[in-house]
């Protein structure tokens, strides 16, 4: 045997190495899940050995039942195993075309947008306000490019185990204030109200404070998409969306509740699910990606946390979730 030879063998004996290689957890490894069926078959066979002693008297036909029983597992098992590999690796394959286009993709954007905003500023000559209003348009979907781009790269960082945490001691009541502050004058424009209900001096928690940003910013960004969207019978209904803080049994909870269109209950099983959006939502042809709340329940699942929600259409959502408090 080559040293090439018995490289590639040790390498399929390395069934944590092949799970990373495919980024996938250890139960859903084609190898580990080889192994246990494996395990499996053996125990099995004895099992079956065990019981034809007692009942077949010829012990050379319980040994030749024992081992054509064995065989058809086995082959069985390699047939499963070779399937679940060709999945493995096309999820692989996919995860990383993903990255290596969104990497691509991220610096022609970031050209892009600074050229349109060096158009706009005038400094290259004087435009109209025909074309300020083109430049316009096309710096917004920049941006909307620019978003999708970060979300690709973030759910392929998820699905490689490659999400980087920077945990540190914060406080999410200042983490909640100041992101509130920075979205009350957009909310205005819409004719929303947003009430803050903060327990003061709750302790503080130990996680990535951007990630658990990145998570509120998108639940609150999507109950002020959403509340746009009043039926006529709706129109006269005080627009608000009430945001609650507070420390219970180790834990700090944050909710956000709305008023808005709520998820049709056929939807809500999938609404966690990447690139999934709702059909009322889908009605509206609203901009998004179907990723946010796929990227944020693995964020506060990273965070030791749980998130969930309770809705119902045409009366408006409540989302929540919570993470541990900072244990000294």
């Amino acid at each position: 045997m080559n040293n090439n030879s018995a490289n590639t063998f040790s390498s399929q004996l390395n069934i944590v190495g092949q799970c990373k290689k495919y980024g996938v957890p250890l139960w859903q490894c084609p190898q580990f899940l080889f192994l246990l069926m494996g395990i499996i078959i053996i125990i099995t066979s004895i099992a079956f050995y065990l019981i034809g002693i007692k009942f077949i008297e010829d012990p050379e036909l319980i040994v030749f039942i024992v081992l054509m029983l064995t065989v058809f597992l086995l082959a069985i098992s390699f047939v499963i195993m070779q399937s679940f590999e060709r999945l493995a690796e096309a999820n692989r394959l996919k995860s990383e075309f993903v990255n290596i286009v969104s990497h691509q993709i991220r610096s022609p954007l970031t050209n892009l947008k600074w050229i349109v905003e060096l158009l706009m500023s005038g400094i290259l000559g004087k435009i109209d306000e025909k074309q300020i209003e083109y430049f316009k348009i096309l710096k917004e979907n920049l941006e909307r490019m620019q978003e999708l781009v970060s979300e690709l790269l973030t759910v392929s960082r998820i699905e490689a185990t490659k999400l980087v945490f920077k945990k540190e001691e914060f406080s999410m009541e200042n983490l909640v204030r100041d992101l509130v502050a920075e979205f009350k004058p957009i909310a205005k424009s819409s004719n929303i109200k947003i009430n803050l209900d903060l327990e003061k001096n709750t302790p503080k928690v130990f996680s990535d404070p951007f990630q658990i940003l990145q998570v509120i910013e998108n639940l609150l960004y999507n109950a002020i998409r959403y509340m746009n969207f009043a039926t006529d019978s709706d129109q006269d209904k005080e627009r608000e969306i009430n945001i609650k803080l507070y420390h219970k049994n180790g834990f700090i909870f944050f909710e956000i509740k709305d008023n808005g269109i709520g998820i049709p209950k056929e939807d809500q099983k999938y609404i966690f699910q990447k690139f999934f959006r709702a059909e009322n939502v889908r009605r509206y042809q609203t901009n998004g990606s179907g990723l946010g709340l796929y990227i944020s329940k693995n964020i506060i699942e990273r965070s030791k946390g749980k998130i969930g929600f309770t809705s119902q259409e045409g009366k408006g959502t409540t989302f929540w979730f919570k993470i541990p408090v900072f244990q000294k």
